[in-house]
């Protein structure tokens, strides 16, 4: 699987605790076009939107990775 490999500056101290598309595909081991298609089907993390720019908050993204979480079936 191939990602992005997007440089993206670091954040202000007041965006502590946020990430940036760029940044989530690469933790997540997706690519951008990945992430996107996603918010398109409502699949994707909870975001914050400001003047255009796109921040998923770190805490959501562990609610909503442990809300997709499965057990296995014996």
């Amino acid at each position: 699987m191939s990602t992005e490999n997007i440089e993206s500056p670091p954040l202000s101290a007041l965006l502590q605790g946020y990430v940036t598309p760029p940044q989530l595909a690469q933790q997540l081991g997706i690519t951008l076009r990945t992430l996107r298609r996603w918010e398109q089907k409502r699949l994707a993390p909870p975001r914050t939107v400001i003047a255009r720019q796109i921040f998923y908050r770190v805490s959501s993204v562990k609610s909503w990775m442990e809300s997709r979480e499965q057990r296995r079936r014996s």
